[in-house]
């Protein structure tokens, strides 16, 4: 029992981690995994370098943004960070 009562604040302290960092990082990786492989043709996206562009196509692990109308160019699914709200 004595050995138990002295592990008891790191248990605390582990639980306590897990709901304040581990947790909140796992809900936000899968959500950002759903936005990624939601994404359509016509899209208004921002990269994770930050450029904005519209999605021309999607292919397996490829997204080509459309920049300025009529730049196109290719990046790693991954890379998008967000759909910007019309």
């Amino acid at each position: 029992m004595e050995g138990l009562v002295q592990f008891l604040p790191i248990i605390v302290m582990f639980v306590a981690m897990w709901f304040i960092l581990i947790r909140p990082a796992q809900k936000r990786q899968k959500a950002t995994a759903t936005m990624q492989n939601s994404l359509k043709r016509g899209d208004k996206v921002v990269t994770v370098g930050g450029l904005h562009g519209e999605v021309d196509a999607i292919e397996d692990t490829v997204v080509y943004l459309l920049v300025d109308g009529n730049t196109r160019l290719k990046f790693e699914r991954q890379a998008i960070g967000r759909v910007e709200s019309v």
